[in-house]
């Protein structure tokens, strides 16, 4: 095997470790991945395509951005209706909703 093959598995090995590690970790703290609950900015991760990570949403409340929020709470928090009155809610998973333009 190659230098450079081996260190390819190497740091292919690292990052996965980095990502196993991250998910336990807020696992472990009883948190959980909330999306659209982050204001413009303040997220800490996954904000759309063409974005890194933290602080890279565009708009309050984007669908795609996630914040770490307590288990448990994600699904029930309290946030400002959308402008056509409807109630908005945090979720799980990714939202289509409040995306930038």
């Amino acid at each position: 095997m190659s230098n450079t093959a081996k260190t390819l598995a190497v740091a292919g090995a690292f990052a996965a470790a980095v990502a196993a590690t991250s998910a336990a970790t807020a696992n472990a703290g009883g948190k959980e991945k909330c999306y659209g609950v982050a204001l413009a900015g303040q997220n800490d991760c996954a904000a759309g395509p063409g974005t890194t990570c933290a602080g890279t949403s565009k708009v309050d409340y984007q669908g795609n951005a996630w914040k770490l929020v307590d288990a448990g709470t994600c699904e029930t928090m309290e946030l400002p209706a959308m402008a056509d009155g409807t109630p908005r809610k945090g979720s799980l998973k990714p939202l289509k909703r409040d995306l930038p333009s």
